[in-house]
C-alpha cells in the first residue's frame, strides 16, 4: 500500500489537534473544533481549509488554447487574463473524466486546478492528447492551496494586504497578490456556496501564510477558524455543488448531474460531443436532483430511493444540514420522478423514510 501524501500544512494541522483521516491517497483534517461548529463558523463569520491536496498543471505555448477547447466541454473563447472557467473533461463515451477549474494567465499560459484524487489520472488523460505548440506541467508539488470561505473573509485579507480585492469579482483572480509578505495566486472562488477566497502560493511558504491569516482573523476579531474537509463536504452538498466519485464519474455524465450550462455544443468539436448529444436527442433517463428528508434520520450515499415498492433511485450524496437543521441528499432518480415537490421514501436501515424531491441548491447565500 503507497504511503499516503501530505500537505506542506501537515504539522500544523498536527499541532492543533485536527481529527486526521485518508482522503484521496492523502492523509487530511477532516475536523478541528467539530463538523457542525465549522459549517456555522463558515456561514456566519469565516473557516481557512487546506487544500494543498488539489492538483494543479500549467498549459503553455501557442497550442494550449485548442487544447483546452478540445478537451473541455465549456468554450473558453471569451475567456481573458484574470478570468476563470468551470468545465467538465468527458470520456468519448460521455462519462466524465474529471470536473476542473482552468484561470487564464495569458493567452498561451492557463493554470488548471484538478480534483485531488484524480491528479494523476488527469495528469495522464491530458498527455494523451497533447497537441504540437503547447506544453503541460503538473506544478501540484510546488503549490500549496487555502481556501479562505465566509463572510468576513475579505476583511481577513484585507489585514495583510493593499491588493484591491474588494475590486475583484466572482470567478476571477489577482496572479501577484502580497498577504504578509508572500507573493500569492488569489482568486474570488470557492467551494461552500459563500463568498470567499482560494490563494495558491509556494509550498514553502505555506505554513507561514496559514499563521498570518489565522492571527490576522483573530487580531481582527473576525471569527476565523480552521476546518476540515468534513465541514467543506456538507458546504459543497448544501450548495448543490457536485463533488467527483459521486455525482460525476466515468459512469456519470455531466447532462445527468444538471451541468448543462457547462456543455457548449456550439463551439465546434471537443471530446464527448457526440454521446453528449446522443444523450439529449434520445432523453436522458435519470437526473440529479435534491432531497430533504420530513423525519428523523440521515441521508447517506448509496440509499435507495422510492415511491411505494417501486425504487426509482439512489442517494448520491447525504448529510446532516447544520444550516438547514434537517437531513440533506442529492440522488439521481428516474427522469419522470425527478419532480421538484414529489413525495418520495429514503430507505434508511430498511425502513422507509418520508421525503420531498426539491430543486438545488438547498442553500443561496443572500446577495448585498
Amino acid at each position: 500500500m503507497a504511503e499516503l501524501k501530505k500537505t506542506p500544512l501537515f504539522e500544523r494541522h498536527r499541532a492543533l489537534k485536527a481529527a486526521l483521516a485518508e482522503y484521496g491517497g492523502w492523509i487530511m483534517p477532516i475536523q478541528y473544533e467539530g463538523i457542525i461548529a465549522e459549517v456555522r463558523q463558515t456561514r456566519q463569520k469565516a473557516a481557512l481549509f487546506d487544500v494543498s491536496h488539489m492538483g494543479e498543471f500549467l498549459v503553455e505555448g501557442a497550442g494550449a488554447a485548442a487544447f483546452l477547447q478540445e478537451v473541455l466541454t465549456n468554450d473558453i473563447s471569451a475567456l481573458y487574463d484574470g478570468r476563470i472557467i468551470y468545465s467538465p473533461l468527458c470520456y468519448p463515451h460521455g462519462g466524465t473524466v474529471d470536473d476542473i477549474l482552468v484561470y487564464r494567465c495569458g493567452a498561451e499560459r492557463y493554470l488548471v486546478v484538478v480534483n485531488a484524487a484524480n491528479t494523476a489520472k488527469d495528469y495522464e488523460w491530458l498527455s494523451e492528447r497533447a497537441k504540437p505548440g503547447m506544453s503541460l506541467r503538473d506544478i501540484s508539488a510546488e503549490t500549496a492551496l487555502l481556501a479562505l470561505q465566509g463572510p468576513n473573509s475579505l476583511a481577513v485579507l484585507q489585514a495583510l494586504g493593499r491588493a484591491p480585492l474588494e475590486q475583484l469579482r466572482y470567478y476571477h483572480f489577482l496572479p501577484e497578490v502580497e498577504l504578509a509578505g508572500i507573493k500569492c495566486l488569489v482568486s474570488r472562488t470557492g467551494y461552500t456556496g459563500e463568498d470567499g477566497f482560494e490563494i495558491f502560493c509556494p509550498a514553502g511558504k505555506a505554513e507561514a501564510l496559514w499563521g498570518a491569516l489565522l492571527e490576522a482573523g483573530e487580531l481582527r476579531h473576525l471569527g476565523l477558524v480552521p476546518a476540515g474537509l468534513g465541514a467543506r463536504d456538507v458546504l459543497r452538498l448544501e450548495a448543490g455543488l457536485p463533488l467527483y466519485g459521486h455525482e460525476l464519474s466515468e459512469s456519470i455524465s455531466p447532462l445527468e448531474a444538471g451541468l448543462e450550462r457547462f456543455i457548449s455544443f456550439k463551439k465546434g468539436p471537443f471530446i464527448g460531443r457526440e454521446a453528449l448529444l446522443q444523450q439529449m436527442e434520445a432523453g436522458l433517463s435519470r437526473r440529479l436532483c435534491g432531497l430533504i428528508l420530513l423525519e428523523r434520520g440521515v441521508i447517506r450515499e448509496g440509499y435507495p430511493v422510492s415511491d411505494g415498492e417501486k425504487e426509482i433511485g439512489v442517494v448520491s450524496s447525504g448529510t446532516y444540514s447544520p444550516t438547514l437543521n434537517r437531513s440533506i441528499g442529492m440522488a439521481f432518480l428516474a427522469t419522470g420522478e425527478a419532480v421538484p415537490g414529489r413525495a418520495v421514501q429514503v430507505v434508511i436501515r430498511d425502513r422507509a423514510h418520508r421525503a420531498q424531491v426539491v430543486t438545488l441548491p438547498f442553500y443561496r447565500r443572500e446577495s448585498k
